[in-house]
């Protein structure tokens, strides 16, 4: 029987791995060792262990303690965590990790895993996001691992520009669609119950995170975009709050202000979950913001996704997606493209460039299927120019 262990560090990469942890745990062939960390051990973020343990048993719990949102408070805690990681797999003996995305979390799992020639499968690779240091880091797992599961064919196409085997690279769609087929989502009756906020005419999602790489503050930036929704008339807005990013107190603490100062419109949450989550996306006229979601799960839903900034800046994303700077006034200008009855037809017919649903089998049947034992050693694959 392989153990496959999976690293989870947030509310948003759990969303993602659900169904693939399904698949796992549900394979009489295959054991699932599963970790949680990072925002999941966190009070401020909502302690969302204790959803997973609705699910699955978590093998290991390994707490970040951030004593601040600072670069060396993040730092210290990645270190920290690396010695709880080591001794977890030196105790477990996984036989492979399963690792997804691009936050520092996930770098603190995977190092000490290269250390002890634990094969590595990473997912999502080959994406980019240059107004964030998570650029750097997926890079980093995609040469720290050892099979990759992507989501398209240009992000295939990347990882093997880094070096990495063809034959071990797998392009299976977005994770995040398995949720949007599988999920049964809530009526809108029901939906305005679960969040205890009722709907307006015009309903706009802001899900906004820091550009870590940016010289501009987050202050000065998410006041940009605050500036841009204070006369939006008839409209309600619902925010999620960020990850633990350097400066996220700070626009988590200007979410409170805002909605504090504007109660009968808008409301805020620490996690919506998966299933409150994709119901707003059903209910919601638009999504404004910077989240990966707005490129990845929006487009499937046919509203338009207002990208705002550099945080996604490189990663292929619909026509339903309209980007902008960070700037009051073409934040204005794309809400009032996202709101025209021109764009809105267009989104009605919009493709999503991340395959159909159906990733989690797939990676499985790869896993199943793979010798585990050979994966360490890897050649370099290069590229003629």
């Amino acid at each position: 029987m392989k153990k496959i262990c999976v690293v989870t560090g947030s509310r948003a990469d759990y969303g993602l791995l659900y169904w693939l942890l399904k698949e796992i745990n549900t394979d009489k062939k295959l054991e699932l060792q599963l970790i949680a960390t990072g925002m999941h051990m966190s009070e401020e973020f909502g302690s969302t262990y204790k959803i997973i343990e609705e699910d699955f048993s978590i093998t290991q719990k390994i707490p970040m303690q951030l004593d601040s949102d600072s670069a060396e408070s993040i730092s210290i805690a990645m270190g920290k965590a690396q010695i709880i990681f080591a001794k977890t797999y030196s105790k477990i003996k996984p036989d492979l990790l399963v690792l997804l995305g691009d936050r520092y979390e996930i770098l603190s799992a995977a190092i000490p895993a290269v250390i002890a020639n634990i094969p590595i499968a990473h997912l999502h690779g080959g994406e980019t996001s240059e107004g964030a240091f998570d650029e750097v880091i997926r890079h980093a797992l995609t040469k720290m691992s050892h099979l990759h599961f992507c989501a398209s064919d240009i992000y295939k196409n990347r990882i093997i520009q880094l070096g990495e085997q063809p034959s071990r690279v797998f392009n299976v769609g977005a994770l995040g669609l398995d949720n949007i087929k599988k999920l049964k989502l809530l009526s809108k009756e029901k939906f305005q119950k679960a969040i205890d906020f009722s709907l307006a005419q015009k309903n706009i999602l802001v899900t906004y995170h820091p550009e870590t790489l940016t010289k501009q503050s987050s202050k000065e930036q998410f006041s940009e975009l605050l500036q841009a929704l204070t006369r939006l008339q008839n409209t309600h807005i619902i925010f999620t709050k960020t990850n633990s990013d350097t400066d996220g107190k700070i626009i988590n603490s200007m979410i409170d202000d805002y909605v504090s100062l504007h109660p009968t419109t808008c409301v805020s949450f620490i996690s919506l979950g998966q299933l409150r989550y994709l119901s707003t996306l059903k209910y919601v006229d638009l999504v404004l913001g910077n989240s990966s979601s707005g490129l990845l799960e929006v487009p499937s839903f046919h509203i338009p996704t207002i990208d705002v900034g550099d945080r996604q800046k490189g990663r292929i994303h619909a026509q339903s997606v309209i980007s902008c700077v960070c700037e009051t006034s073409a934040i204005k200008k794309a809400i009032k493209k996202a709101y025209s009855s021109d764009f809105r037809k267009k989104c009605e017919s919009v493709q999503s460039p991340f395959g159909t649903a159906g990733a989690s089998k797939k990676i499985k049947k790869i896993i199943k299927k793979t010798d585990l034992k050979n994966l360490l050693e890897k050649k370099f694959y290069d590229i003629a120019f």
